[in-house]
């Protein structure tokens, strides 16, 4: 059952303006990198369903995290059907993100009051999420559907819509600063953010650093 509830869950993610987002095999990593987002002040953690029984890492992540920093909100992303996102949802995610939109998934996380972030890559699929309950829709892949402008086309006569690109975001201030800018609710950001290279060197640190400086960018370019 998840720790925290759908309007908590939200109003961090917006306030923060950052979800971090990655996916390790190595659970001993995965809580290395979740306490290096932790420490560095992020207050949210999107743990990507994309290997081989990663459940079985998430499972006891989302339970260290619960005892060493409990004010971390983790939710599960890359998840395409219902059944999978049952699965997390029972193993603690407090949040279900997807690449695409799926409709049973959205019910199946408005009966459990869950926060469903699809991913949508045109007007329809947003409005379409939007109508099943997505408070805030992602665009994927960021850079690719259009980037800061089509956030500044679907804002203008949606203005409503609370959009978070995912790909194509970076540390870059010039680069945070054009979707902020757009009208971006948030931003996703994985790769960037936790690098391979970090990850191979053990270097959790930077990553720790990283975020901070994301955060405090973000921060700046919201005007405080």
């Amino acid at each position: 059952m998840a720790r925290f509830d759908r309007l908590t869950v939200y109003n961090t993610i917006l306030a923060d303006g950052l979800v971090p987002l990655f996916y390790h095999a190595d659970l001993d990593t995965a809580k290395n990198v979740a306490a290096a987002l932790a420490e560095g002040g992020s207050r949210v953690l999107e743990f990507t369903n994309r290997g081989d029984f990663a459940i079985e890492v998430f499972t006891p992540l989302i339970k260290a995290c619960a005892a060493s920093h409990p004010a971390l909100i983790i939710g599960v992303g890359s998840v395409e059907d219902a059944p999978t996102a049952a699965m997390y949802i029972a193993h603690g995610a407090n949040f279900v993100v997807g690449p695409t939109f799926n409709e049973e998934v959205a019910r199946l996380c408005n009966r459990r009051k869950i926060p469903y972030m699809p991913g949508c890559g045109t007007v329809n699929e947003i409005a379409l999420a939007e109508e099943f309950g997505a408070e805030i829709v992602k665009i994927f892949p960021g850079d690719s559907v259009g980037g800061p402008g089509f956030i500044k086309a679907v804002r203008g006569p949606r203005p409503w819509t609370r959009i978070m690109p995912t790909g194509g975001v970076s540390l870059d201030e010039e680069n945070l600063r054009g979707w902020f800018d757009a009208g971006a609710a948030c931003v996703g950001m994985g790769s960037k953010l936790v690098r391979k290279d970090l990850l191979q060197a053990g270097n959790f640190d930077t990553i720790r650093e990283n975020v901070s400086a994301a955060l405090a960018t973000i921060r700046a370019l919201r005007g405080g």
